[in-house]
């Protein structure tokens, strides 16, 4: 069978994103990592929060072999991916107004701790009131979403009844670089555009991210609370070990 064309050519728009990230996004990946590595230090904990597909990056870094065994997922029941029935059903919910407050309400989240909101069009109202409650309850927020869908030529209006996107309520942004749509490929007989990469990106952002704060916890001298794979030999006990020093700060686990 001969190379797909459109296969090579979406890898090389993938390989391209991330260099671009690698190149224009190293300060603020450096400070975000930082931010977390600033929280774990203080006694904090650490969140992470998308809707929909966004919720694939967040939960790629919850417990997870090579993670921060402190970041935990914040989820709002029916948002976090295809799972609710039916599945427009989570797309709509980013619209609801007051979720975010209600979710945050509930949740353990307080004063001193981080969560980081990934939201790749940034303008809906749930990640706005997410960020804009989490500040107002003492959180530090980073945002990962795509500048493009607030400040591009082709950028939709925010759904938020202030009119503002996840960018504007955070303490660091971290920009995805997707355009808006999420469909990086064309072709001759495909009436739409396809071959999203806003995983691909988002996901090496948060674990730029987290690489940063490992580096930045082991430079003060503290070791990492890090989890190990379960298919590793020493895997499970090493593990039981870091859920037993930070079980407080670890929900996941209750």
């Amino acid at each position: 069978m001969s190379e797909s064309k459109l296969a090579a050519q979406y890898l090389d728009t993938a390989i391209g994103l991330l260099r671009r990230i690698r190149d224009e996004e190293a300060d603020s990946v450096a400070a975000a990592g930082t931010l977390l590595a600033d929280t774990v230090v203080a006694g904090g904990r650490l969140f992470a929060f998308g809707a929909g597909h966004s919720s694939l990056a967040a939960q790629d870094v919850v417990y997870r072999a090579g993670s921060l065994a402190l970041m935990n997922l914040l989820a709002v029941p029916g948002a976090v991916g295809v799972d609710v029935m039916p599945a427009t059903l989570g797309s709509a919910l980013e619209r609801v107004d007051g979720l975010a407050a209600a979710v945050l309400d509930s949740s353990p989240a307080r004063a001193g701790d981080a969560l980081v909101i990934i939201s790749l069009s940034g303008r809906n109202a749930l990640p706005v009131e997410m960020a804009m409650n989490a500040r107002a309850l003492g959180l530090k927020v980073i945002g990962v979403t795509s500048l493009a869908y607030a400040t591009g030529p082709d950028a939709p209006r925010s759904r938020h009844a202030s009119g503002t996107y996840l960018r504007d309520h955070c303490d660091i942004v971290l920009d995805s670089k997707i355009a808006v749509g999420d469909a990086e490929l064309t072709h001759d007989g495909v009436d739409a555009p396809f071959a999203s990469a806003s995983t691909v990106t988002t996901s090496a952002l948060m674990q730029s991210m987290l690489a940063t704060c490992a580096e930045s916890l082991a430079d003060r001298g503290i070791q990492p609370p890090l989890l190990r794979s379960g298919n590793v030999d020493g895997g499970h006990d090493w593990n039981a070990k870091v859920f037993e020093q930070y079980r407080d700060r670890i929900f996941y686990q209750h």
